[in-house]
């Protein structure tokens, strides 16, 4: 009886595992990065119309983060994103952080206290759906996705459903950053 009951929790943590593995959200490897236009909070464009940094930013590296929410996992994600950003300004890598809602405005305060107390200098920015951008396929189960692109060709892609963020992906978004920089 116990060798069936382990053989029945090995089963279903493994089927966690591969769910949790397949959670897919975000445009593929190798897909055309679309404009889209977002509110900036703290960047050099805050307070002002819309705007669309996938336009602004061209065909440089780019590494943009779509959350629904913002909690230390997400400030801690994008700090790290600010200093890589930082330490390659020679190859004039960019990112900016989206946070998805249907009331953008909600999330504006937080945002402004995270680029300040945590000195992030990358444009922290709002967009008024929820579902994020039409075409760039993000899952209404992931909480957080993240894409990396160069001339405007997605080479990484991470997703993380609610509460799935943690050090592992972090470093792993980090690691990929290579893909756009070479």
């Amino acid at each position: 009886m116990k060798k069936f009951v382990a053989c029945v929790a090995a089963v279903l943590l493994c089927g966690s595992a591969v769910i949790a593995a397949e959670l897919k959200s975000g445009l593929e490897v190798g897909d055309s990065v679309n404009p889209f236009y977002v509110q900036d909070v703290t960047g050099p464009s805050a307070g002002k119309d819309p705007l669309c940094y996938r336009c602004q930013y061209g065909a440089r590296p780019v590494v943009a983060v779509f959350t629904r929410k913002v909690d230390d996992k997400v400030a801690a994600l994008v700090k790290e994103i600010d200093s890589k950003v930082a330490k390659n300004g020679e190859k004039k890598m960019a990112a900016f952080v989206v946070v998805l809602s249907d009331d953008p405005a909600a999330n504006e305060a937080k945002l402004k206290e995270l680029a300040k107390k945590e000195g992030i200098k990358i444009p922290l920015t709002t967009f008024e759906k929820a579902a994020g951008p039409e075409d760039y396929k993000i899952s209404k189960d992931a909480e957080v996705t993240v894409m990396e692109w160069v001339k405007g060709k997605v080479k990484a892609t991470h997703a993380f459903a609610a509460g799935k963020l943690n050090e592992e992906g972090i470093k792993a978004v980090i690691n990929d950053t290579s893909k756009i920089l070479e």
